[in-house]
């Protein structure tokens, strides 16, 4: 649960103080070293970063460490409302463990530990199972602030162009107004559905009016559904929260159905949560990664054991395994689901289908989406162990960088500009961005990949800076007196 702040302001003052202090003790080769550009009048970033949440600002705060200060997030969200936190997530508390790293890049005085110590104290701390949602937005806000990372909200990305060697950025405000920039590179950091959309069966989608379902990504008025029959499909963490949600604000009954023989168990996220495989997956070859990721899917994620029984301790809450929807019509009794088993009745449904990957799904990536290689094109899984979901996904390279499916496209150069740490990246480059779990191991090989990079590119303005280096060091040749 969402704990109430016990120890006083101070608290988090003097913690403030020792990041201060740390990151100054750690300055050495922090400042920047790009030259500036500019371009029609305009200042030309070095990175643009699109999505506010947790993997936007530690790649902020990477490249800062890096000497790489000319950079800018851009989230469509108003202020507060990055990422799913306080949006539409309906966990209780984070499914992953209280002691797990990512924003900070190692520095401990940034750990939400320390966060979290100096907002309610150690013995909270120490009594804490996991960190409740709310309190992860608002360690995230905290990071954002004591770090000063230059964050611009309510600009929601519409276009990706690329002109003279520079991508061209539109945005769209909040009241309509467009608004441009240049950028060398990009990184999107837009999350979950950063490579595509949330997915809602089409059988369910073009048979039944909005009115009738939601997707768990959306916004639900549950006070309406109290004394509703509400049908959920899904058997993931998401599905399990929205009903738990729909249970304990008065639903009449609730029925979650999965199409699989029995609920998931076995967690791969924790057996991922090792330096060997968050450091390395990305330079295993093409059917190794592959192998690895089949199961990883295979096994998907289980609702944590208290998600779980958040549900199950409600008379009116049944699952069904081996149910999956196959159609479904409305009538003036509610809207019929037919499964294998007969029929069911709902007055309203919860879809927990998740997502597709799928990057023509996404708009402001129309002018390249086709153009990027995909797995399918790239690799021929063994038989028995096809995928059309992992085969979905972009094939990136080493630098999380978007590749095309012919090597002469002229939009090649464009697409190496961006680099792609969402979610859709996890099959190429194993956890990252969109993952708590893996960020900081992928923060840090994005980051010097982006370093890397831009100083290669401007290897000869970098010669010239040495070669027009005339400070003098040795001031003087006569001995003190």
């Amino acid at each position: 649960m969402h704990m109430e702040q016990v120890s006083s302001s101070s608290g988090l003052d003097q913690l403030e103080s020792r990041v201060r202090d740390d990151l100054a003790r750690i300055r050495y080769a922090t400042g920047d070293w790009c030259e500036p550009l500019e371009r029609d009048g305009e200042r030309v970033l070095d990175v643009a970063i699109i999505g506010g949440g947790q993997g936007g600002l530690a790649t902020c705060f990477a490249l800062r460490r890096r000497g790489l200060s000319n950079t800018c997030i851009f989230d469509q969200a108003a202020r507060g409302g990055e990422g799913p936190w306080v949006t539409f997530a309906r966990m209780i508390t984070l499914r992953t463990p209280k002691h797990v790293t990512g924003p900070d890049l190692g520095i401990p005085s940034l750990t939400p530990q320390s966060w979290f110590e100096a907002r309610y104290g150690v013995e909270a701390w120490q009594a804490l199972h996991k960190i409740s949602r709310q309190d992860w937005q608002a360690y995230l806000d905290w990071l954002r602030d004591v770090l000063a990372l230059p964050v611009q909200n309510d600009r929601k990305l519409i276009d990706i162009d690329w002109r003279d060697g520079l991508l061209r950025l539109t945005f769209q405000q909040a009241g309509g107004a467009q608004s441009h920039v240049w950028a060398r590179k990009m990184v999107l950091a837009t999350g979950i559905e950063g490579g595509g959309a949330w997915h809602v069966p089409d059988f369910i989608a073009q048979a039944l009016p909005a009115s009738r379902y939601a997707h768990t990504s959306q916004q639900i008025d549950f006070a309406a559904l109290k004394g509703k029959r509400i049908g959920v499909l899904g058997a993931g963490a998401s599905a399990f929260d929205n009903a738990a949600t729909a249970l304990e604000l008065g639903a009449g009954r609730v029925d979650l159905c999965l199409r699989r023989p029995k609920i998931p168990s076995v967690n791969p996220y924790r057996w991922m949560e090792n330096a060997g495989f968050l450091g390395y997956f990305a330079d295993l070859p093409d059917q190794t990664r592959w192998r690895f990721m089949h199961r990883i899917y295979d096994l998907n994620q289980p609702p944590p054991q208290d998600t779980f029984w958040r549900c199950r301790k409600h008379e009116n809450f049944a699952f069904h395994t081996g149910t999956p929807w196959l159609a479904v019509k409305e009538t003036a009794d509610g809207v019929i689901v037919t499964t294998p088993h007969g029929e069911m009745t709902f007055d309203f449904l919860i879809i927990g289908t998740g997502f597709v990957i799928d990057l023509t799904r996404r708009p402001e990536m129309h002018r390249f989406a086709e153009n990027v290689t995909l797995w399918r094109d790239r690799f021929t899984a063994p038989k028995g162990e096809e995928s059309e979901v992992l085969s979905s996904h972009p094939y990136l390279g080493g630098n999380f960088q978007f590749l095309p499916r012919n090597a002469a496209d002229p939009m090649a150069p464009m697409l190496a500009a961006i680099h792609n740490f969402t979610f859709a990246a996890t099959p190429s480059m194993g956890l990252s961005g969109a993952s708590i779990s893996g960020m900081r191991f992928g923060v840090e090989r994005l980051a010097q990949s982006i370093g890397r990079e831009l100083f290669v590119q401007d290897g000869e303005k970098q010669l010239q800076s040495l070669l027009d280096y005339d400070i003098d060091e040795l001031v003087s040749l006569a001995p003190p007196v």
